[in-house]
């Protein structure tokens, strides 16, 4: 039982530092090696060197699967240059086992020890993420180590020979077996390396690793097509096709392992690094047969997985995309862009709103009432990404542009409302009565709606751009409209005086509606505030403070003393 304990410690360790290993590098360099693989997708040979450098980089084939299939799922790349890329990232995951079929482990304590002093003699993000990807490649090490000094008691097991006799001789069920325990750590490579670490220790023989090898590259293409079961079509058509690649590959290889030996044991006949160049091999050898035949692939994906008929679009999320979680600022710039389809949902909405009040058609405020339903939807869409964003160790601006993103989209959601639950029970109520608005009265409606429209805009801008000087009159337009609705609604009440009929009849709309837009600028210039506040541009409060307010007393007080004299 020590033993068992030992290595599903010394396995759960491996896995943590992998995990360390690639959120260190996609902190780093994530924006930039997903830039990498977006930019090589019109030719196969490119595209397959970028997914053997990234992946060669990053560690993890299972990430470059997950990134393609929403890069396709959104339309940004093409199945087959997807297949190609991932052909080169299966190759370039086998690299980290190349590196650790050798004896390194001396290495471990300088790599843990370096990585914890730079991380924490270290404010910087980027530095903080390379030393975070040396901590994870120490710890590595120190698991191997650990996993073979527990190993070394089952040489000679006689149980576990008996365990492991079923499945020397029966090849396949040692490929399923495995490639179902490679889903369950959802690492190919931990697998690999685990598998390695008996090998070298003679507790599995080299057929049965190798059959495990097989069933470790089998359960690394099963791990993303079942993370993009709720993908699109053309995302989970990725997927597939590296499962239809790698499962024919792997099954195909079964009945050549007894002839592979000899060819592996003359380039090194360490078990170890037995294991690692077979590991190469399988994966270049199914780069060279699959990489002419992507366009079939895919094709043949098409056939299984076809495209659905074209539906209205639900009004979900468009742009949140869950594989750039591991790179804050690539997710942030995500939210950001689903923000601004939320704001044109809501920019929509009360645009639509003042033709609702004119057209008295009952059919435009239903349709107004249900978009709101699409603004909730997506608002709490973001709020959801934004809250898994923040569980990622931020820095002090993505911590800020998170609390950004959040404001702006609940001031987005509460316009929404409004819209909703205030602009539209009052069109519904000029329609009940068949009330009219004077032709003045709607001229200024007209001129007030338009000019909250305006802001609207700037506020999306602001929003985007966070420039100080828009921010400036985004703040200075929050006057302008107050006085402009306090202008407009003297002019109605001059009207009321006049004694004109359809005034007063639509006194309470005019005025409401008048307040409600004036509320739905309220909520556009708060995107304004922390801008300027960062910039130093805001004072403490508005109120006066107590010596501005005793003075001003005295001032009043010794004005009022000196009259009687005067």
């Amino acid at each position: 039982m020590d033993i068992l304990i030992n290595i599903f410690g010394g396995v759960a360790l491996m896995l943590w530092g992998i995990r360390m290993v690639r959120t260190g590098v996609m902190r780093s360099f994530g924006a930039e090696l997903r830039r990498a693989l977006s930019m090589t997708a019109g030719k196969p040979i490119r595209g397959f060197g970028a997914g053997f450098v990234v992946t060669a980089i990053l560690q993890s084939s299972t990430a470059t699967a997950l990134i393609l299939s929403s890069f396709a799922g959104r339309g940004l790349i093409t199945g087959a240059a997807a297949l190609a890329i991932i052909l080169g990232a299966d190759v370039g995951t086998t690299m980290v086992v190349q590196l650790l079929s050798f004896d390194l482990h001396w290495l471990s304590p300088l790599l843990i020890g370096g990585g914890v002093m730079a991380f924490l003699s270290s404010e910087a993000s980027r530095r903080r993420a390379l030393s975070r990807t040396a901590i994870g490649l120490g710890l590595i090490l120190l698991a191997l180590s650990l996993i073979a000094q527990a190993s070394v008691p089952l040489r000679t097991n006689e149980t576990l020979s008996l365990i492991l006799k079923p499945l020397t001789d029966e090849v396949m069920l040692a490929v399923l077996l495995t490639a179902l325990l490679t889903w369950v750590m959802h690492s190919s490579v931990a697998v690999v390396l685990f598998v390695m670490s008996l090998a070298a220790l003679q507790v599995l023989n080299m057929q049965l690793a190798l059959s495990m090898v097989l069933g470790a590259n089998l359960g690394g293409a099963i791990i993303p097509v079942i993370a993009t079961l709720a993908e699109k079509p053309a995302g989970r058509r990725v997927a597939i096709g590296n499962l239809i690649m790698r499962g024919t590959g792997a099954i195909a290889c079964v009945a050549l392992l007894p002839y592979v030996q000899p060819y592996l044991a003359a380039l090194a006949d360490h078990p170890a690094r037995m294991i690692a160049n077979f590991h190469t091999a399988f994966n270049i050898g199914l780069a060279l047969i699959c990489l002419p035949l992507v366009g079939v692939i895919h094709k043949l994906t098409e056939r299984l997985i076809a495209d659905p008929v074209l539906a209205e679009d639900d009004g979900g999320p468009r742009y949140l995309d869950p594989t750039s979680l591991d790179t804050p600022s690539v997710a942030l710039a995500c939210a950001s862009r689903e923000a601004l389809n939320m704001g044109d949902e809501v920019r929509e909405m009360l645009a639509r709103s003042l033709d609702a009040f004119q057209t008295n058609d009952t059919t435009m405020v239903r349709d107004i009432e249900r978009a709101d339903d699409v603004v909730d939807r997506l608002h709490e869409a973001i709020k959801l990404y934004l809250t898994r964003i923040s569980k990622e160790e931020l820095d002090k601006d993505e911590s800020e542009r998170n609390i950004e993103v959040l404001s702006f989209t609940t001031n987005l959601e509460h316009i929404g409302d409004i819209i909703d639950k205030n602009l539209m029970d009052l069109a519904a109520k000029k329609i009940k009565k068949r009330a009219s608005f004077s032709e003045q009265g709607l001229t200024e409606l007209k001129a007030f709606h338009a000019r909250i429209l305006d802001n609207f805009d700037l506020a999306m801008n602001v929003f985007m751009s966070g420039d100080v000087d828009m921010a400036r009159m985004l703040i200075r337009q929050k006057v302008t409209v107050r006085d402009l609705e306090r202008d407009f609604s003297e002019s109605h009440y001059a009207r009321i005086a006049e004694g004109r009929a359809d005034s007063i009849e639509t006194s309470a709309l005019h005025l409401d509606v008048l307040r409600d837009l004036k509320r739905i600028n309220g909520h556009l210039t708060s995107v304004a505030y922390p801008i300027l506040d960062r910039a130093g541009e805001l004072t403490v409060s508005r109120l006066k403070s107590q010596a501005e307010e005793a003075r001003d007393r005295a001032e009043r007080s010794a004005g009022i003393k000196e009259a009687p004299s005067s």
